[in-house]
């Protein structure tokens, strides 16, 4: 019997962002399972970017989750690499902490950051409406996954 890939109906994904990074990246660092994929695995920073979101068939002012490798500008730097064929992801403003409530000492669990997509090349690049936050854990567990929601 083969099994179609169509939408649950009725089904929602809406995780938030204690969810994302406690539950779904941590699991994905630690290679612990997860019985039904719900985040996909993509290569955002080569691809075209439109490419991307026409082939999940995204609609406009929706939501799209999928891990990342968070690539690198250079080989022995920390500084990450977001450029694309057409254009480039841009960091807008600081890295904010994500908390975990579920613990009394609510601890920071991870770190999102804003990212705005633009056109064209670093310093002449024209934004877009396309804004994605990547989330991560934090610097001590040596990771290089991420999640993106776009």
């Amino acid at each position: 019997m083969m099994v179609e890939d169509v939408p649950l109906p009725g089904f929602r994904f809406h995780p938030t962002d204690e969810e994302l990074v406690g539950f779904y990246l941590r699991r994905r660092v630690e290679n612990k399972p997860v019985k039904i994929q719900l985040i996909k695995q993509r290569w955002i920073f080569t691809n075209m970017i439109l490419g991307i979101f026409q082939e999940l068939k995204v609609k406009e002012k929706s939501e799209s989750y999928f891990f990342c490798k968070r690539g690198r500008k250079y080989r022995n730097s920390v500084r990450p690499n977001r450029v694309t064929g057409s254009g480039f992801w841009k960091a807008t403003g600081i890295d904010r902490a994500v908390y975990s409530h579920g613990s009394e000492d609510h601890q920071c669990i991870g770190l999102k950051k804003t990212l705005v997509y633009c056109r064209g090349s670093a310093g002449k690049g024209t934004k877009t409406d396309w804004m994605m936050h990547e989330f991560r854990l934090p610097r001590e567990d040596n990771h290089t996954d991420t999640i993106q929601k776009a």
